[in-house]
């Protein structure tokens, strides 16, 4: 059963600053500040040796932490046309040679799984980029055989999902596979951060609104493209990184195979059930499902999001695409940034992350 949340903290900005001891939400707000960095460390690195042929293959190392869910993002913002392979793997394949580019990141200085990818594809004569700590044997494995881009703004463990974006965004950029303008994106994700400051009321603030629709729910994260699937897979690790809250993730195509979970989902959307209140669950009462469409692309026609719509008329959408004028990189940071808040702000107000299990206990 999920933790009871206290939604009238959420509009409390005195006590989510009290609760908020660590600073959790100043360190997510960062994420603007972590891409300009970025930039700044990549040119000052010799990444742009990398430039002028494009690699025979991209290989995106998917170490635990933010590694998987950034490595999907990049490989979904490269589809359906990108001109090289795109892999990812947890550790170098053995037909790793010279004409490749290695993409990874580790939040732990000594993982050494990740350690002897770096070191022997630097053997082999592959490009490597590496975000990770500048201390370890991770950074160790990298000197002077890799580009290693170490954080440059300080954030806990699990904070660095835009720096590890955009670092790979930098490179697809250096490879020619992606352009992207990194600074604009910088710009969308400072402006979301100021949308979801906790001075904000719920019903202006997107992530404290997010969070309330997330509350006491068994959220279904279903993409109608894929990217937006991907950064659902990265929200569904920030919800259980700060909350107990356990969510389904997919493209919806997928969505629909799980016959018995899409039907239930379609009842819960589908508004028959007008004079229920979702809020009163008695005890050991499965939490309602709550679908959310997930979109990051624009496509006119979509028959994906068309068939979504129809078969779930009361599912939120979220869309960034249709809040800010931003390409498809920037709309997946934003999203991202969105769902780490609303996470931090749920786990806050139901005590299962920083110290808001003192104002819970305090209501029984």
């Amino acid at each position: 059963m999920n933790s009871p949340t206290d939604d009238s903290l959420l509009d409390d900005p005195a006590r989510l600053a009290e609760v908020d001891s660590d600073g959790l939400l100043r360190a997510a707000a960062q994420a603007g500040a972590q891409v300009r960095a970025t930039v700044a460390a990549a040119a000052e690195s010799d990444l742009a040796r990398l430039s002028g042929s494009r690699p025979r293959a991209l290989v995106l190392i998917t170490r635990p932490g933010l590694g998987p869910a950034a490595a999907r993002v990049l490989a979904a913002l490269l589809q359906p046309a990108c001109p090289v392979p795109v892999v990812l793997t947890d550790a170098l394949p053995g037909w790793i040679g010279p004409l490749d580019v290695v993409i990874g990141h580790t939040d732990d200085p000594g993982d050494i799984v990740l350690a002897e990818s770096v070191d022997r594809a630097a053997r082999f004569g592959a490009g490597v980029v590496l975000t990770a700590p500048e201390d370890g044997p991770v950074a160790a494995a990298a000197a002077g055989k890799a580009v290693l881009l170490p954080p440059r703004v300080a954030v806990p463990p699990g904070f660095a999902f835009a720096r590890v974006l955009s670092a790979g965004l930098l490179t697809l950029r250096t490879l020619d596979l992606l352009d992207t303008d990194i600074n604009a994106l910088a710009d969308e994700l400072d402006r979301e951060a100021e949308r979801d400051h906790l001075q904000h009321e719920s019903f202006v603030n997107p992530a404290k609104s997010l969070a309330l629709r997330l509350a006491d729910r068994s959220p279904l994260l279903w993409g109608l493209d894929e990217v937006a699937t991907a950064v659902a897979g990265h929200a569904a690790q920030v919800l259980a990184t700060h909350t107990d809250r356990v969510c389904d993730v997919a493209g919806y195509p997928q969505a629909m195979s799980g016959t018995a979970l899409h039907r239930a989902a379609v009842h819960a959307s589908s508004g028959q059930d007008i004079f229920a209140d979702p809020e009163e669950l008695h005890p050991g009462e499965t939490s309602p499902l709550r679908v959310f469409l997930v979109a990051v692309r624009s496509t006119p026609g979509d028959q994906v999001r068309r068939l979504a719509a129809d078969t779930l008329p009361g599912a939120d959408v979220l869309a960034p695409n249709e809040e800010i004028s931003a390409d498809a990189p920037a709309c997946a940071a934003v999203l991202a940034l969105r769902f780490e808040l609303a996470a931090l702000y749920l786990g806050l107000a139901a005590g299962t992350t920083g110290g808001s299990g003192r104002y819970a206990s305090a209501r029984f």
